[in-house]
């Protein structure tokens, strides 16, 4: 009572680029070392192109929070054009302020 049918013949070696069966090349160290070096590359060369094309189509307020705020030129922009006009404004202020105490 046997049973069944033959048994499959399959390849005694196996080539793939995972390895085949039960691969552990010696080199794999190296070759892991040079893959993420490769994938972390080029993951940073997208992530600069994307970073100086990006657009905003308006100028977020103030107070909100953007993690590209770090690395958008145009961001960067508005927040020192921003930043600037508030140093503008205080230092106005300042001198209106002290010009009215004079006067006093």
């Amino acid at each position: 009572m046997g049973g069944g049918a033959k048994k499959i013949p399959y390849p005694k070696y196996v080539w793939s680029p995972s390895g085949g069966w039960y691969a552990q090349p010696a080199n794999w160290k190296t070759n892991t070392a040079i893959a993420t070096a490769a994938i972390f590359g080029i993951c940073v060369v997208a992530w600069k192109w994307s970073a100086e094309r990006e657009q905003w189509a308006r100028r977020p307020q103030p107070g909100e929070w953007y993690p590209s705020r770090h690395w958008s030129r145009q961001l960067i922009e508005w927040d020192k054009e921003d930043k600037l006009k508030a140093e503008q404004e205080r230092a106005k202020s300042e001198a209106s302020n002290a010009t009215a105490s004079k006067g006093e």
